[in-house]
């Protein structure tokens, strides 16, 4: 099964099982309601620096790939703690980016064995 994705501005769905918002900050001029985010891992996502540095910039996307990796590499704690929420049932991750191609959940979705 693939690890679904999806911006948290766009509405809940039955489908969307557990959302869980993989974002160190909460999505600007959203409400607790609106958003209807079951769990929020912020130390999954990438460090404050990693995604000051990449910007949403799209010619720094593999070197952001790469860079994001690492650091989940090195901190497996929130890796552990998002694999024991997927074990739970159906769930979504999601996001606050603008840009659905090149953001931290888009890693997380291309690497899911992480979290197996």
């Amino acid at each position: 099964m693939k690890l679904r994705i999806k911006r948290v501005y766009a509405p809940p769905t039955a489908a969307d099982g557990r959302r869980i918002l993989v974002e160190r900050l909460w999505p600007r001029g959203l409400t607790k309601e609106k958003a209807a985010v079951d769990l929020w891992l912020k130390e999954i996502a990438p460090s404050t620096a990693l995604r000051q540095w990449f910007g949403h910039d799209p010619q720094r996307w593999e070197e952001f790939q790469r860079r994001y990796l690492d650091e989940l590499k090195r901190n497996p704690e929130p890796v552990a703690l998002l694999a024991q929420a997927l074990r739970k049932g159906p769930a979504t991750l999601v996001y606050g980016a603008r840009d659905e191609v090149h953001n931290a959940a888009v890693v997380l979705q291309n690497n899911s064995a992480l979290f197996r």
